[in-house]
């Protein structure tokens, strides 16, 4: 009986905070229920309002549902808050935050909600005015000179999924101690009722709110095109492209990239070619997931493509396909990252003093191999690329290491600088051109898997998957975890 009252107190306090009125009647029937008996109501109070969705690295990510368990906008205000209060301690004058969102339900409302909070603590923004993939709302924040960005978004996670992800001032996703920081500010989180919320029309005549246009999207650009290994190669190429957006926000980028470069043959997946939050043409929006990519290697046989590429939702991973005979054959990520990293080696070769390539712990040694036989540096970092960009900056300041590239096996890569996260749209065009530059050679990705293989030695790899379900499978996938910690692998 202690904890059903607990856990009604703490959704009635709960329900005085959401700004949807459907949820207070939600909310009340699940608690006259759970009062009555009913043990569906209990464990849905239970499963909601139990626990806190605990910020941490990667921000927030969960189930767009009510209670604090979940991802509504109460949890984003709250994160907010906590977020503001951080920066008014760590900031001299006035912060500055960027904050943009993919194509997700709630997103743009989600993003509405961040820059409302921050607005009433006195914190400028600078919003986008559309759905963006992460990769731009990452070089924006180093573009305006801001002091942190918010990207709403889920990634590749099922639809129902939202989420909250931070990025500090020097460009990179937030790690510790800075995370902890954020979350100890958002358990002294007033009410959301209590927060000051300015209109945008306030905001705007406070100058607190500014409106990020076309413009910002035309610099990354530019620089992603000047930043390309291989111009002439694309210049005239006759490579044939299917690519898909996967129901993200990545297509408008990656198409004009593309067309910048020169490659004309470039075929669109059009049923996956807008935002669609309900992402109504594959079961899982995941570039990595059996199925996803039906459509488009359906597209790619219609038109012969040499290539499909595919970005997930927001933009911020690539998935490759290359046409072998008859059919295309899936890359996995690390012989993604391997072609990607050796192709940026020569050719940054005389050009970049100190080149250093990186990758996860998680992913192939192969690429370390290739670096040391090259006498070139290396470095391997823990899981996430929040590790790898801050490793990259860490090394240019310890050493004069300068960064050429760095990647995850699920498929995440980011090929230089300009932007210290994943991107898959400029990862989209690099891996073009380096089609592209195989193809005058007569070769071709496949080919150049091999050719490194013989020339440096193969690396195998093997990725396998399970993904436990409810709470039985989150204590087993921690019970995975402790017993890896006490027993590591020698």
């Amino acid at each position: 009986m202690a904890e059903l009252n607990s856990l009604i107190e703490t959704a009635q306090r709960y329900a005085q905070e959401d700004p949807n009125p459907s949820t207070t009647t939600l909310i009340e029937q699940w608690i006259t229920n759970a009062k009555a008996g009913d043990g569906a109501a209990i464990e849905d109070l239970r499963s909601r309002f139990g626990t806190t969705l605990e910020f941490g690295t990667a921000g927030l990510r969960g189930k767009m549902e009510p209670g604090t368990a979940r991802m509504n906008r109460v949890m984003v205000m709250r994160a907010s808050w906590g977020l503001g209060q951080v920066l008014k301690t760590t900031t001299q004058g006035t912060p500055k935050v960027v904050v943009g969102f993919d194509g997700r339900r709630q997103s743009r409302q989600f993003a509405e909600d961040t820059c409302a909070v921050l607005n009433g603590l006195g914190i400028e923004v600078c919003l986008f005015m559309d759905p963006v993939p992460t990769p731009l709302c990452a070089f924006a924040l180093l573009h305006e000179r801001a002091n942190a960005a918010v990207m709403v978004t889920a990634s590749h996670n099922p639809p129902d999924d939202n989420g909250y992800k931070v990025y500090w001032g020097n460009g990179a996703q937030i790690i510790p101690p800075i995370d902890s920081e954020i979350a100890s500010a958002i358990q002294k989180a007033p009410l959301v009722s209590e927060m000051r919320r300015p209109t945008p029309p306030e905001a705007h005549k406070q100058g607190l709110r500014h409106m990020l246009s076309d413009s910002t999207a035309e610099a990354y650009l530019d620089e992603v095109l000047k930043r390309a290994f291989h111009p002439q190669a694309s210049s005239n190429s006759d490579l044939r492209i299917v690519y898909t957006a996967m129901h993200g926000v990545g297509g408008r980028l990656v198409q004009r990239a593309l067309h910048r470069a020169g490659f004309q043959g470039v075929t669109v997946v059009s049923a996956q070619a807008d935002p669609d939050g309900h992402f109504p043409t594959v079961a899982f929006p995941n570039p990595e997931e059996d199925g996803a990519l039906d459509l488009a290697l359906a597209t790619a046989k219609e038109v012969d493509a040499h290539v499909i590429l595919a970005n997930d939702p927001d933009a911020d991973r690539l998935a490759v396909a290359y046409k072998d005979g008859d059919g295309y054959r899936m890359l996995n990520g690390n012989e993604i990252g391997v072609l990607l990293g050796v192709d940026a080696l020569f050719a940054t070769k005389g050009k970049v003093k100190n080149p250093l390539l990186v990758n996860s712990l998680v992913s192939s040694t192969w690429l370390g191999h290739i670096a040391k036989q090259e006498d070139v540096a290396h470095a391997e970092t823990l899981t996430g690329f929040k590790w790898i960009a801050n490793t990259a900056m860490q090394r240019l300041q310890d050493k004069g290491d300068n960064f050429i590239f760095g990647y995850e096996e699920a498929i995440g890569y980011t090929v230089g600088d300009l932007v210290r996260d994943k991107d898959g749209v400029s990862a989209a065009l690099q891996f073009a051109q380096m089609c592209a530059r195989l193809q005058n050679d007569h070769s071709d990705p496949i080919q150049e898997l091999k050719r490194l293989a013989v020339k440096y030695g193969l690396v195998g790899t093997l990725q396998w998957s399970k993904r436990p379900n409810g709470k039985t499978g989150q204590r087993r996938i921690q019970q995975i975890l402790t017993g890896l910690r006490t027993n590591p692998f020698s």
